[in-house]
């Protein structure tokens, strides 16, 4: 069986790779075969050029589809979606994104919802994956003694993204129980940012405030790290759901399916405690 994993240099992806129990039969798609991860068959095309697709699903069982964030995706997903019919996949395991829906408040679960909406149609077998906010989306966001975040007092369900490359691996190395599933992937339990904030006061031994952000420091961090003015733009959608309480709930999906509880933030923080804290400038 062979597995096709696109966005393969990206952090869920890369974990997705981490966690396959074999790199035999498993081919990365890229479009520069020198940023390939190494050990596995490389394929080189690009999802936005459907022209480039052809060979690089040709040969595949089971399809792990992602997109970058962005206007484009469905475009790119429908490129994947095609070829992959084209090409006789039988699977398809799709990262979605949490509460995907057309009247979802972020213009990202809304697209999404389309891409969704297309691979139930399509006729293939498939698997949607809808991941909560991702842990290491904090990664660098403390500074001193201070947690800096974007989310208000909202508690979400954070999942940590090693997580959802377990489960993805799961799903792909034996997807027929899987046919036909919407799968909606949290941590153990929905916390705040403040709350986050004490359990790496517990990791660093010292105390660790949280300080919220305001919508348009939101956006201008966002542009400031470089960032394109779209995804700054949703990125302050998610924000203002998230200090509502839009994410406020766990599922026991992960449990369910990999036969363990997710990792906790504790885990998480204890993990990542050099990543945390932003990098000073000398």
């Amino acid at each position: 069986m062979t597995i096709l994993i696109t966005g393969a240099n990206g952090t869920v992806s890369s974990a997705v790779l981490r966690s396959l129990p074999v790199k035999d039969d498993v081919r990365v798609l890229v479009r520069d075969p020198a940023k390939a991860p190494a050990g596995y068959e490389v394929a080189v095309g690009d999802l936005d050029d459907p022209a480039t697709l052809g060979e690089a699903f040709d040969g595949v069982d089971t399809l792990w589809l992602l997109t970058a964030m962005g206007p484009q995706a469905p475009h790119a997903s429908m490129n994947a979606v095609w070829a992959a019919r084209r090409a006789g996949v039988r699977h398809v395991v799709r990262l979605s994104a949490i509460g995907a829906a057309h009247d979802a408040p972020t213009r990202n679960g809304r697209l999404h919802a389309l891409s969704d909406v297309e691979l139930q149609a399509s006729g293939l077998d498939w698997t949607i994956i809808r991941p909560a906010f991702f842990m290491q989306n904090l990664l660098g966001a403390v500074n001193g003694g201070t947690l800096y975040g974007s989310t208000g007092q909202g508690r979400i369900g954070l999942i940590d993204t090693r997580d959802i490359g377990e489960f993805a691996a799961k799903v792909l190395t034996d997807p027929r129980p899987h046919t036909g599933k919407v799968y909606t992937l949290t941590g153990p339990a929905s916390i705040s940012l403040g709350e986050a904030a004490g359990h790496l006061g517990d990791v660093y031994g010292r105390p660790i405030s949280y300080q919220p952000l305001s919508p348009d420091q939101v956006h201008a961090a966002m542009l400031d790290a470089g960032l394109p003015e779209w995804i700054a733009a949703v990125s302050v959608e998610y924000a203002v759901a998230y200090a509502g309480g839009w994410g406020d709930y766990t599922t026991p999906d992960f449990t369910s399916v990999v036969g363990h509880a997710p990792r906790s933030f504790l885990d998480f923080a204890h993990a990542h405690a050099d990543r945390l804290a932003a990098p000073t400038s000398s």
